[in-house]
């Protein structure tokens, strides 16, 4: 007996002298926990790489394909994620918007057009006239944010109306001056920035969901928010889809 007590009673203490901490012990342990679970982490507990080290607005740590180990690369995939993701908040505005004035009896014979088909509709203009337009201007406006990438700065002045600058020292894909009427950036700017990030990547998955949806039902989202709240059981994305296979 007095071999087991002495066997066990020093693992007992050194059990119970590790559960105990001391006050600066236990503060440097919620530091380091909290860190590893801040809100820059897309898994609480979870390091994330190396390369993504929360300087980015809305940098989860979420990189599964290593994309953004070249930090070239890095910087061209968080212009081309914000880029794309104003593109994509403009478009679902103007999937939704179009169909909501239809709904409501007004927005004349633009918004009686569904999103799929408007680009046949009649804009009195060939289209093959439009689409060398918006070549033309979208190579210069994308031919200037390039430059501003490789040199920041460089295209704050404008070429042809001398009167338009921008702000020294702005961050490329965030022009301010002009592009910032209401004055937005003088405030918590880095708050406005993760909630912009956010609702791009939201904007993406919603425009992409919208093209699945017309795939499989051949109609409009809020057509189909419509159809799924009057018959949930029926109108669901799993019977949409076993439908389709023809089931």
């Amino acid at each position: 007996m007095a071999f087991a007590m002495t066997s066990v009673g020093p693992t007992v203490g050194s059990l119970a002298g590790r559960s105990i901490r001391t006050p600066q012990q236990q503060q440097v342990r919620s530091k380091i926990v909290a860190k590893a679970a801040r809100a820059g982490n897309w898994f609480p507990g979870k390091e994330g790489p190396e390369w993504l080290k929360g300087e980015m607005p809305g940098d989860f740590g979420f990189d599964p394909f290593q994309l953004g180990k070249d930090p070239a690369a890095l910087k061209w995939y968080q212009q081309a994620e914000l880029q794309n993701g104003r593109w994509a908040m403009l478009g679902t505005a103007g999937v939704l918007l179009p169909e909501v004035l239809h709904n409501l009896g007004t927005g004349g014979p633009a918004a009686a057009q569904p999103w799929f088909s408007a680009g046949a509709g009649d804009y009195g203009t060939p289209a093959s006239t439009l689409f060398a337009i918006q070549l033309f201007l979208m190579s210069w406006v994308e031919f200037r944010r390039l430059q501003d990438m490789k040199q920041p700065g460089s295209t704050n002045q404008d070429p042809i109306f001398s009167n338009n600058k921008l702000p020294d020292g702005n961050e490329p894909g965030y022009p301010g001056g002009i592009f910032d009427p209401l004055g937005y950036a003088k405030g918590d700017l880095a708050s406005l920035k993760l909630k912009e990030i956010k609702n791009a990547r939201l904007a993406m998955l919603a425009y992409a969901g919208f093209i699945v949806q017309h795939i499989t039902t051949g109609t409009t989202p809020l057509k189909n928010l419509s159809d799924h709240l009057a018959d949930p059981w029926t109108n669901n994305v799993v019977l949409n889809e076993l439908g389709r296979a023809g089931y």
